[in-house]
């Protein structure tokens, strides 16, 4: 029986993966470092340090900063941004209400850092909504790892056969996946034909196209 839903946060809940570009793309140019907007998808999903290991792999800049300085930076500006121009996606209050009114027991679960995470929360008016609020910052792996699933669904004192994720990225469905979840995704308009959403149990256009049908479905 399900009885848990866990969300994603950034482009699922917050229309936030443009934002992420923007201050990835200010940070990344004082550092020579210019990427198009096709490379920021090799990445989605990922921790911020990991994005930041990974073209640094890439490009090896030299500029005197340590890649931890340079995440914060990157973290930095995209709270700034959030801030100023963060909106919610379609559908974030009915969806939060469509799973309240049922009493199911509701999880965040993010690759963002917390510090991000309760910024976002604060932003959208949404805290009440949450019974759990973890970060991958603080597991050993990140995902496509299950780790912050796993550690979510702990803290809400579910088993991972009762969770519902929502993802709308390739690598947050890998780590829903592999938590045992029934994984749910909303890519974004651009990414929607992308044939390794097939693994998902069930693909969206927008969180308001999730009903009573669709949940009946999932718990088969």
């Amino acid at each position: 029986m399900l009885t848990t839903v866990i969300f994603d946060m950034d482009g699922l809940l917050i229309d936030s993966e443009p934002l992420w570009g923007e201050a990835m793309g200010e940070i990344f140019a004082d550092l020579g470092v210019y990427l198009k907007p096709e490379d920021y998808t090799l990445t989605t999903g990922l921790r911020t340090s990991e994005v930041v290991a990974y073209w640094y792999a890439h490009f090896k800049w030299e500029n005197g900063q340590s890649p931890e300085e340079i995440t914060e930076a990157i973290v930095d500006n995209v709270t700034h941004k959030i801030w100023q121009n963060g909106k919610a996606m379609d559908g974030l209050y009915y969806i939060l209400d469509f799973f309240k009114a049922r009493q199911f027991k509701t999880g965040l679960a993010s690759s963002s850092p917390m510090r991000l995470i309760l910024s976002v929360l604060n932003h959208l008016d949404i805290q009440e909504y949450f019974k759990a609020v973890y970060s991958a910052e603080h597991e050993l792996y990140g995902k496509p790892h299950p780790a912050v699933y796993l550690s979510c669904a702990n803290e809400l004192n579910s088993s991972p056969l009762e969770c519902i994720v929502f993802e709308d990225s390739v690598n947050g469905m890998i780590a829903g996946k592999a938590a045992r979840m029934k994984v749910a995704v909303v890519p974004e308009p651009h990414n929607r034909k992308d044939p390794r959403y097939s693994l998902a149990d069930m693909q969206l256009n927008s969180l308001k196209d999730f009903t009573e049908d669709e949940l009946k479905e999932l718990g088969k």
